[in-house]
């Protein structure tokens, strides 16, 4: 089963940037979009950014101008570039890949990593 590896959260101060990447422990037939999603302590995961797999994209209007997300097809890796961090941006983030397999939709997820924003 395909596991998705995340990498570059931390501790940043207001104002920093962080660049989160997202990389498959294989291939997955059937992707149809990567996503990336946030989860602060007692709130609900909410999607932060999408890309489909025609290179659309979306954001929520909270980190819109200042995350990008993007995709390198040739290392299979997806990333999350955060600029502008505020302490609301404090959350963990997960690595979605959406899959369309044979017997329907399918999600993956990573295993998440902590992003901290001190004021």
């Amino acid at each position: 089963q395909v596991q998705l590896v995340e990498s570059g959260g931390g501790l940043v101060q207001s104002g920093g940037s962080l660049r989160l990447s997202c990389a498959p422990s294989g291939r997955i037939p059937g992707l149809k979009a990567w996503a990336w999603y946030r989860q602060a302590p007692g709130q609900q995961r909410d999607e932060v950014a999408r890309i489909t797999s025609s290179g659309s994209t979306n954001y929520a209007d909270s980190v819109k101008a200042r995350f990008t997300i993007s995709e390198d097809s040739f290392r299979d890796t997806v990333y999350l570039q955060m600029n502008n961090l505020k302490p609301d941006d404090t959350a963990v983030y997960y690595c979605n890949a959406a899959q369309l397999t044979s017997s329907g939709p399918r999600d993956i997820w990573g295993q998440g990593t902590q992003v901290t924003v001190s004021s």
